[in-house]
């Protein structure tokens, strides 16, 4: 097995693999074997037979044994399934990602040097591997895996190392920055303070004049009202004098209808129609009287 790569360890592992694949397929064949020989001897008694039964036979054959291939080729592929299970399993362990080529299974030179291990090596095992029963995969300690781990705690270390440098830098730039917030937080507060000041001055300028205006807008509503006081008074009077004058020019006026009824009622067509409305009276009070004599008594 050197052309594989193999060391004892890994050669004993394959050998018992292909102990245990030569062992099922010995015992396939023999299956194999009695479906034919329960065929001679269940069917093959007579001389002759008709194409109909040779054909019957060679179908009911057929289906037997393609059950049986069928059945093998089946348990050989989960039986690898479970092979490699076992390799994954312990290569998760120490964090490895196991890759394979599936084309590589139908590589002709590597069936043949397979093939020609089985016929030679395999036929004259090592005592030492006689002795072992059924050893289980566990984890080496040497080679490969070993340059694997040291390499990656290599790595690791690297990024740990790497990282604390990382932190270090980030620290100084964290305490720089506090340092540039506490001179801003400084310069701020100086900044406030002075305008502050300055807010204060400026309102208290501003409330000074605020209060002069005020003091010059109530001399000029002093003023006004003192204005309003003897126009108002002067508005009453005027009021007064009208009031006078109204009740004066509304007596002329009752007056003067008054002389000017008296007036109409002496003048000719006054008296004419006063006549008239007389006797028109007197003619409806006469004819009421007549209509009372003729309605029936109630």
């Amino acid at each position: 097995m050197a052309e594989f790569g193999f060391n004892e360890q890994h050669q004993n592992e394959v050998i018992n693999y292909m102990r245990f694949a030569r062992s099922k397929r010995v015992l396939r064949l023999k299956t194999i074997d009695s479906c034919f020989e329960e065929l001679k001897d269940s069917r093959l008694v007579e001389e002759t037979f008709t194409v109909d039964e040779v054909k019957e036979m060679l179908d009911g054959l057929q289906a037997v044994v393609r059950g049986e291939v069928e059945m093998e080729l089946i348990n050989t592929a989960h039986t690898n399934v479970l092979l490699l299970r076992q390799l994954f399993s312990q290569a998760e362990k120490f964090y490895l990602r196991l890759q394979s080529d599936i084309s590589e299974l139908e590589n002709r030179d590597l069936l043949e040097q397979v093939a020609e291990f089985e016929k030679t090596d395999f036929k004259t095992p090592d005592k030492k591997n006689q002795e072992t029963s059924k050893p289980k995969l566990a984890p080496l300690n040497e080679g490969g895996v070993s340059e694997l781990l040291n390499k990656e705690i290599a790595r690791l270390q690297e990024d740990n190392y790497k990282l604390k440098a990382r932190l270090r830098t980030l620290e100084s730039q964290a305490m720089s920055a506090l340092d540039e917030r506490s001179k801003a937080e400084r310069a701020l507060k100086d900044l406030q303070k002075v305008q502050g000041e300055q807010q204060l001055a400026a309102r208290s300028q501003e409330i000074g004049s605020l209060e002069d205006t005020v003091a010059a807008l109530r001399d000029d509503y002093e003023r006004s009202l003192s204005a309003n006081s003897v126009s108002q008074k002067s508005l009453q009077e005027n009021l007064i004098s009208a009031k006078h004058d109204l009740l004066r020019v509304q007596e002329q006026l009752s007056l003067a209808e008054k002389e000017l009824d008296k007036k109409f009622q002496q003048t000719a067509a006054y008296r004419n129609m006063k006549e008239i409305l007389t006797k028109k009276n007197e003619q409806i009070k006469e004819i009421r009287k007549r209509l009372q004599r003729y309605e029936p008594s109630e």
